[in-house]
């Protein structure tokens, strides 16, 4: 296993740029992207892998189903081909889908 790349993580960004609110955050060396503040997908091992909503699965029938890293649940894996049109359509039928973001707990003590 690889850690993703800045150039990675640019050529996916610049695949969404049609959407307005992308943002990402690093995690263990690679990459969390967030839509409107939902988690969508990640860069992973340089490859862009997106929560399997059941829009995603039936946008890209064809997608693999693939771990971002060992005991992790199963990902869409997004093909460089797919158009950025196509993505911004997606990104924003799985908004819907996905759950609201949790706050962040608090510890007492």
């Amino acid at each position: 296993m690889m850690a993703s790349t800045m150039e990675y993580l640019q050529f996916v960004l610049d695949r969404l740029e049609q959407l307005d609110d992308i943002s990402w955050r690093t995690m263990m060396g690679e990459f969390i992207i967030y839509y409107r503040g939902k988690i969508i997908g990640g860069v992973y091992d340089d490859r862009f892998l997106i929560k399997p909503t059941a829009s995603a699965q039936e946008m890209l029938p064809e997608a693999e189903m693939v771990q971002p890293y060992e005991g992790a649940k199963e990902m869409l894996l997004v093909e460089e081909g797919v158009s950025g049109e196509l993505l911004s359509e997606l990104v924003e039928k799985m908004y819907e889908e996905l759950p609201q973001p949790k706050g962040k707990k608090r510890r007492k003590g």
